[in-house]
């Protein structure tokens, strides 16, 4: 392993306000684009897209007026909720990877419910006397 595995900010503040970094779990999707098709895709996290293989890949934003052109090897940030169209110059696929910090949604509902269950089942099962 050549690389030390990424780090991202955790959403919380220690007591004196600096931000810690911990390793966090990571969502990595791999996908090739082929020549002569578009790709697009809406960004559920905050992303970082790398291109692989030998193709230059073209990358357009929603709202952007600016298109980029992504060489093997380059890097790109996403941000939660951009729309993105991806397609290829060359007759070459691209290969992309696109990682994101796991992000586990409803997990406050999930913890309200899981107390709520608790107490109310908890209160109605009979006590185990000693």
């Amino acid at each position: 392993m050549e690389e030390a595995s990424q780090q991202f900010l955790y959403s919380r503040s220690t007591q004196d306000g600096a931000r810690t970094a911990i390793s966090l779990p990571r969502v990595v999707i791999y996908f090739a684009v082929d020549p002569a098709t578009t790709v697009t895709w809406r960004i559920c996290a905050d992303s970082e897209l790398r291109v692989h293989g030998n193709a230059r890949l073209w990358l357009t934003r929603h709202r952007s007026p600016y298109d980029y052109w992504l060489q093997p090897g380059e890097t790109i940030r996403l941000e939660r909720g951009e729309r993105i169209w991806l397609s290829v110059e060359d007759d070459a696929s691209a290969e992309v990877s696109v990682t994101s910090p796991h992000v586990e949604r409803h997990r406050i509902l999930r913890r309200w419910f899981t107390r709520r269950r608790a107490w109310v089942f908890g209160s109605l099962m009979p006590r185990r006397r000693s």
